[in-house]
């Protein structure tokens, strides 16, 4: 069994994800140890069936929430909780079988080469992938890098990435948002106005349809709305940093 890392966790936020959440766990356990779950008051029995898995797997925690907050709210109980046990770092992965688990090792050396750092996933789709969430994300990236002055952000959507936990921690007390779907593009923004330097990894993602037990719980009017509002937050903020974030572009690397 691979041996436990000491500043390295593998975190899963999950909410009813359907059975792939354990062939998904099962599999980032190959790949490193530990691997924590969060478990968003999910009411499909997959709670249940992880921590069985967990009763025998030392590398695994369970942690189950009492009540649904969102993905951001997930990771956020998740990121608290690994700093209290000593991590530094996490790598957030999705539950639904999405995001490659054979990457893990990968994206967790490229961290420790530069802990400063954030890893973020690049997605490399296939013909797998709905034709209007790929170019739909297009948009996102394109405000995200703005909104970043264009500090290298590959993708902004992605939560195939690995987090400097103190900074992520810090940001998100501060914020009322980043709980639901917004999570992603805007923990990397305000990772960014910290200046925490993005590092692109490519990896290979994959969406199941329904008859191969794919479940998706993205809406796309509902979520569209979360995310022009947080774009319009994000601009009126980078308008104020903008001095600053010149400045620091400005600045030879």
């Amino acid at each position: 069994m691979k041996e436990a890392s000491r500043t390295h966790v593998v975190l899963i936020p999950s909410y009813n994800p359907g059975s792939r959440v354990y062939e998904t766990v099962q599999a980032a356990r190959r790949f490193w140890n530990p691997v924590w779950v969060v478990v968003d008051a999910s009411t499909d029995g997959t709670a249940e069936g992880l921590r069985k898995i967990a009763e025998t797997d030392a590398g695994l925690k369970v942690i189950v929430l009492p009540r649904n907050g969102g993905k951001g709210a997930a990771v956020l109980r998740g990121i608290e909780l690994a700093q209290g046990a000593g991590f530094t770092h996490v790598l957030t992965m999705d539950s639904d079988g999405q995001h490659p688990p054979a990457l893990i090792g990968e994206f967790m050396a490229a961290s420790l080469a530069e802990p400063s750092c954030m890893v973020l996933g690049v997605p490399v789709f296939d013909a797998s992938a709905p034709n209007l969430r790929v170019k739909g994300r297009r948009v996102s990236n394109w405000w995200v890098n703005l909104e970043t002055l264009w500090t290298g952000i590959g993708d902004s959507l992605f939560g195939f990435r690995v987090y400097p936990i103190a900074p992520l921690r810090e940001v998100m007390r501060k914020q009322v948002w980043m709980r639901r779907f917004d999570f992603d593009p805007e923990a990397v923004v305000r990772m960014c106005w910290r200046g925490v330097r993005p590092l692109n990894r490519p990896a290979p993602v994959r969406y199941f349809h329904p008859d191969e037990g794919g479940v998706s719980h993205f809406n796309y009017w509902r979520d569209n709305a979360l995310l022009t509002w947080m774009h319009i937050r994000l601009f009126l903020g980078f308008v104020l940093r903008l001095p600053v974030l010149a400045i620091r572009r400005l600045k030879p690397s």
